[in-house]
């Protein structure tokens, strides 16, 4: 387990365009320097800073550190995975939504986790609440005052991102249509960001296609064989006739 599996570390909410910002200066070339001050202007020019003053510099800063954990400067665990996802933007930039939910999903579990909680209820029920997702998230992470209020910033991101609605009765939310994700690369990416995000790195092919964690998506069923040999960070090891399990490789 790393200390990405520990730490609930998104501290604000993450707007969907400004990953798409973040990945895009890194894609033109940018050093993380250059990255983080582009960041910083172009946040306090768009007036995302809500309250005046140090409050405002702090909630900017929050925002800045979680996008250069992200793209521009991720842990040194995670620089393959990040380099995999900047190729998969550049050849499937139709899948952007599934592609940026991979890289924010591997850098921060918590958010992760926040979706799998999400998507377990969805399975059960039409509509969601955050006090249901956080009851389920303290049954993880302990009865932390840092639970709820981070889990806010990730649900609200959620909405944000277009992959849960706010429905008619305030503080729910309903599940958006599903996108779909066909091209065996990007499944290949979700699948090692899923391992990523759980401190086993394992499990078996079907438990992660179905995980709850990717409820925002559709997703075929494969074989791992055929699919999952593109990558070489993680294997298929067979244990019977129809079981196969995915290991991260070491």
């Amino acid at each position: 387990m790393s200390k990405r599996h520990d730490s609930i570390g998104v501290k604000q909410i993450i707007p969907y365009e400004w990953m798409r910002k973040a990945a895009n200066f890194v894609l033109a070339g940018m050093n993380a320097k250059e990255i983080r001050h582009e960041l910083h202007t172009a946040l306090a020019a768009e007036g995302r800073n809500i309250q005046p003053g140090e409050r405002s510099a702090w909630t900017r800063t929050f925002l800045v550190n979680n996008l250069m954990a992200m793209w521009p400067s991720p842990a040194a665990e995670l620089v393959v995975f990040r380099d995999m996802a900047l190729q998969a933007l550049q050849k499937h930039p139709d899948q952007e939504l599934t592609i940026q939910w991979a890289m924010i999903s591997a850098a921060y579990p918590f958010w992760f986790n926040t979706a799998r909680q999400t998507g377990r209820l969805l399975n059960l029920q039409s509509r969601v609440t955050q006090a249901q997702i956080v009851k389920r998230l303290k049954e993880q992470y302990g009865d932390r005052q840092t639970v709820s209020r981070y889990a806010r910033f990730v649900v609200r991101s959620f909405v944000d991102w277009g992959i849960l609605r706010d429905a008619a009765v305030a503080g729910s939310y309903e599940k958006a249509e599903p996108e779909i994700v066909s091209d065996r690369d990007v499944i290949a990416l979700l699948v090692y960001a899923t391992l990523l995000a759980m401190p086993e790195g394992k499990a078996p092919l079907s438990m992660l296609l179905n995980n709850p964690g990717l409820f925002p998506f559709c997703l075929p069923a494969i074989q791992g064989e055929s699919y999952l040999g593109l990558s070489d960070h993680f294997k298929v090891v067979r244990n019977g006739l129809d079981d196969e399990l995915v290991v991260l490789s070491t």
